[in-house]
């Protein structure tokens, strides 16, 4: 499983060859200094695995190399808040970028500080109107607000399971088998607890980050969506999200297959390959570097189920900024479309294991093939029959907030989970008030 698929070195030394073409042109017809260039500035968070700025960049460079008279200067600003607090930083100061990509549910907080306008506003053609109802339906969800679209999917993803099958096999179980609901998960845990004598732990979900994301799959498993459409209620306290908490909690204090407190998100995947737990739960966007980095063979499956199967979509959409030109939104749409064309988000797929984000995607060749030497690829495409929008409200980073320290608190033994979560639902009630009134 450490075979790297060579589909962008490819494309590079194609991109490579045209811009030298191009260069040449300009050059023989003396007027490359005169070549009047739109030029853009991205905000792009990397905050998972895999060299994702060299990706982009070569994208970029891709991309100029065929649109010559647009310029990109991609600005890499850390994890998705790191991103949204620069370019909105930049904005203050004046210097208000074209586009970016940020967290898919930034967009009620993009709306209310008017920074944002809708690519409907921009588009102008019927083809671009049909590219514009290309992508999957339920990555749209967290991009649209009132019939207009403001958010591309591009760097998209599902919660998926990884399991390393050596650990099942040695632990008696069917490496070939992973979990189907959350009563075998727990069993399974168990299993490899016991076989390695404590040496090996057999679950675990991350607990920094991105703990209400996690929450959320563990909830709508049990049939509870945790927000209304609008964005200003939401529904914490429910006794069905306070038992999927318990069965996270239950976990690690009661079946002792998972680390009790906190657990890491930005480690949890070297824990994986290092053999530390046998299964993990995380964005699918760490597959390829799963791929190539596990020295055991691996498996990748939709999460458990407790009354259905489910799991919140994630990452990050495309944006255009107010206060660009007519001419610098033209061309932002022209890379956006561009940079999500099925061929180049099969190409962004097999490299870093994010979602194809059209159905266009995945029936291009070098994706079908890709997906047929590696299955675990359509994974989180074939998840997307049984997703929910990611959890996203006004106020959202108030109220994700209130929810994570709840998710700890009842993780670390502070509170029970019951107790957490009607903490948060207040907390959270405080912060929607003017919103649910407004309505």
């Amino acid at each position: 499983m450490n075979a790297r698929f060579p589909l962008m070195q490819r494309q590079i030394a194609k991109s490579s060859r045209l811009k030298a073409t191009v260069l040449a042109g300009l050059l023989a017809a003396g007027s490359l200094s005169a070549q009047a260039q739109t030029e853009l500035t991205m905000y792009y968070p990397v905050s998972v695995g895999g060299a994702l700025t060299e990706v982009i960049d070569e994208l970029v460079a891709d991309f100029e190399s065929e649109h010559p008279d647009i310029a990109v200067n991609a600005i890499y600003a850390g994890n998705y808040d790191d991103t949204r607090v620069r370019a909105m930083s930049a904005i203050e100061a004046g210097e208000t970028p074209q586009l970016s990509v940020l967290f898919s549910i930034d967009l009620f907080d993009l709306l209310e500080q008017d920074a944002i306008v809708a690519f409907d506003s921009v588009i102008e053609t019927d083809e671009e109107r049909e590219w514009l109802d290309s992508f999957y339906p339920g990555l749209m969800e967290n991009g649209q607000i009132d019939g207009q679209t403001y958010g591309i999917p591009f760097q998209r993803s599902t919660i998926v399971l990884f399991w390393n099958k050596d650990a099942f096999e040695a632990a008696g179980l069917d490496p070939e088998v992973p979990p189907e609901n959350w009563q075998e998960m727990a069993e399974m845990a168990v299993a490899v607890r016991e076989a390695t004598n404590g040496e090996q732990w057999g679950v675990m979900v991350p607990s920094t980050g991105y703990a209400y994301w996690m929450f959320q799959a563990f909830a709508f498993q049990n049939g509870h969506r945790l927000m209304n459409e609008a964005g200003t209620e939401v529904y914490f306290d429910d006794p069905a999200a306070i038992e999927a908490l318990e069965y996270w909690v239950a976990l690690a204090r009661e079946h002792q297959a998972m680390p009790e407190g906190i657990i890491e998100w930005g480690t949890l995947r070297q824990n994986f390959l290092e053999a530390s737990t046998a299964m993990m739960w995380h964005t699918t966007g760490n597959l390829s570097a799963v791929r190539s980095e596990a020295n055991f063979d691996f498996g990748v499956a939709m999460l458990p189920m407790s009354t259905q199967r489910g799991s919140p979509t994630g990452g990050g959409n495309f944006y255009l900024f107010k206060g660009s030109s007519e001419e610098e939104q033209r061309a932002a749409l022209t890379f956006v479309r561009w940079i999500t064309a099925p061929e180049r988000a099969a190409a962004w797929s097999i490299e870093t294991g994010y979602m194809g984000v059209s159905p266009a995607a995945y029936e291009t060749e070098a994706l079908r093939h890709y997906v047929e030497e590696f299955p675990p690829a359509a994974v989180a495409r074939d998840q997307l029959e049984h997703g929910t929008a990611e959890l996203a409200t006004y106020q959202g980073g108030r109220v994700r907030r209130a929810l994570d320290n709840a998710i700890q608190a009842a993780l670390a033994g502070q509170m029970s989970p019951e107790e957490a979560l009607k903490q948060a639902q207040a907390e959270a009630d405080a912060a929607l008030r003017r919103y649910a009134r407004s309505r």
